[in-house]
């Protein structure tokens, strides 16, 4: 079997994505809607957990901090609206040279595949706010991998499954901002774990949480497969 790249899974804020820190906005959103305040020690508590886990799927983290199923399902719900409103309001716009990498990438017969952490509702507002609605082939959220988003690898190996792009799981890049892209990326058995340095996390916390290589940003991407090929 050919150990060459034939699909790579990218994470989209962050990594694809510039959002200018809208999820630390929207969280406050949210916060402030379930009682807590920013400028306390509980906002400022639950800050620090949302930006240690970046990735994440976001009901986890909700329900991490807000305990109860209900009360996690009403913060990521109004969440989820906050976000959306900022993107409604064209507060996003793609990382520099990430359509460009997306389209060489695609040309040079790698299937591309497009990850988030937001819920489904969310990914297509960002993917309309760009205009990349048929960009690539698939795009995944946590509920099309069964409910379990980042740090576990189910999104990854959902795509390997649905695109059968690839005859193996070494024949799987990953590429994204956070530890927990990276983890995700590790779990899953892929050939390259590739952190940005254009988001959420630094490279000495992308590289302890195992990435394979680190890069400026996603636009560097496709040379670096083309030289592991």
């Amino acid at each position: 079997m050919s150990h060459s790249i034939r699909l790579v899974v990218l994470d989209m804020a962050g990594t694809t994505v510039a959002d200018g820190g809208l999820v630390e906005q929207a969280f406050s959103t949210a916060a402030r809607r379930m009682g807590v305040e920013p400028g306390t020690p509980a906002h400022a508590a639950h800050l620090d957990y949302v930006r240690a886990t970046m990735g994440e799927s976001k009901i986890s983290v909700f329900r991490h901090l807000f305990g109860d199923e209900t009360r996690a399902r009403q913060a990521n719900a109004a969440f989820e609206q906050a976000y959306g409103d900022l993107v409604a309001e064209g507060r996003i716009a793609p990382v520099p040279g990430a359509r460009d990498a997306i389209e060489e990438l695609t040309s040079h017969g790698r299937a591309v595949v497009l990850t988030t952490g937001f819920a489904r509702a969310t990914q297509d507002a960002i993917l309309d706010a760009l205009g990349w609605r048929g960009l690539v082939e698939l795009t995944l959220c946590p509920a099309d991998a069964g409910g379990r988003g980042r740090p576990h690898p189910d999104m990854v190996l959902e795509a390997f499954l649905r695109t059968r792009a690839a005859d193996g799981v070494q024949q799987v890049a990953v590429a994204g901002d956070t530890s927990y892209d990276m983890l995700s990326g590790r779990r899953s058995g892929a050939g390259v774990v590739a952190g940005v340095r254009t988001g959420a996390h630094d490279e000495a916390e992308l590289r302890a949480a195992g990435a394979t290589h680190v890069l400026g940003s996603v636009a560097e991407l496709p040379r670096l497969l083309e030289g592991l090929d």
